[in-house]
């Protein structure tokens, strides 16, 4: 939880490193956000190197918001929370890693998320940004709903929604399903005169690519196109789905985050909209949650 009995004089940083950036924040013994900092992509699953370059760029830049120039990586006790360190290979490169801080303590995006939510406590969350998942942690028991990846998971995601979107228009196009007002505007923002061009746009791109045509599927569905409402309907039941998954676990708090939730929020259920609250803080601060519980289980195997 975020109290101020913290006794020590530390300074913590705290890491969200994702597939196209790295959050880093600087974090005092009293709870009070010094800095921040935002650099490159910090998924050692796309480049380990370029993974580790971003942990430390942000941390740089956040020392620099915060006017802690003088302090020395070396004096921080870092919090990394990572996208792709679910995979047991990757948590042990990281782990490897000959890293420039005081102390590491390494977690997936998900916890870190899911403690950023709930101060520190036991909850539940759904992820809904350019990917998709759920994650609940209670009595220190983890469960993973999704995560499976693009394009073979990660449905109710951005990156799902706009392919789905390109998928209909392309069919659209060619006279199978009903003309849809997404064609138009998908074709105008990618500079497309017809199918052709469109299928030589968006050959081989990847996540967050789709997830950058999301929106034009929202703005579709919220005009009444048909071909746009059923694919929001159908990604919105997926992630009730999960909803209900993770409230079987009996989480004391259910929270939804990501970058699509403001715009898929209101197309949930009614009950699962109800039990949505907000989540208390952002990832990188459960980071610091993270870094700080491990270092207090230390202290106490250190005394015993």
């Amino acid at each position: 939880m975020l109290t101020s009995s913290d006794k020590s004089n530390e300074l913590f940083l705290g890491i969200d490193g994702g597939g196209s950036k790295c959050k880093a924040i600087i974090m005092n013994k009293d709870n009070k956000i010094l800095g921040t900092g935002i650099s490159g992509p910090g998924n050692p699953l796309h480049g380990f190197e370029q993974a580790t370059h971003s942990i430390t760029e942000s941390a740089k830049l956040a020392l620099e918001d915060a006017g802690l120039t003088h302090i020395a990586l070396s004096e921080l006790v870092a919090g990394v929370g990572l996208a792709g360190v679910n995979i047991p290979v990757l948590f042990d490169k990281m782990a490897d890693w000959h890293h420039p801080f005081k102390t590491i303590h390494l977690a997936t995006d998900l916890l870190i998320a899911c403690l950023g939510a709930h101060d520190g406590g036991d909850g539940a969350v759904i992820i809904s940004g350019t990917g998709s998942c759920g994650f609940s942690c209670v009595d220190e028991q983890h469960s993973i709903v999704g995560a499976h990846g693009f394009p073979h998971g990660d449905k109710g995601s951005g990156a799902w929604f706009g392919l789905q979107g390109v998928k209909q228009v392309l069919l659209s196009l060619d006279g199978l399903v009903e003309p849809t007002l997404m064609s138009a505007v998908l074709l105008q923002k990618l500079n497309c005169k017809d199918d052709t061009d469109l299928v030589e746009a968006v050959a081989s791109q990847k996540a967050t690519f789709y997830a950058q045509q999301a929106n034009l599927v929202f703005d579709a569905a919220e005009l009444g196109d048909e071909v746009a409402l059923a694919i929001v309907n159908e990604g919105a039941e997926y992630i009730n789905s999960i909803a209900r998954t993770l409230m079987a676990k009996n989480p004391p708090r259910l929270s939804m985050l990501g970058g699509l939730t403001p715009r898929l929020k209101s197309w949930l259920a009614d009950n699962i909209k109800s039990n949505l609250a907000e989540p208390l803080h952002e990832p990188e601060v459960g980071s610091v949650l993270f870094a700080r519980q491990q270092e207090a289980k230390k202290s106490v195997q250190q005394s015993a």
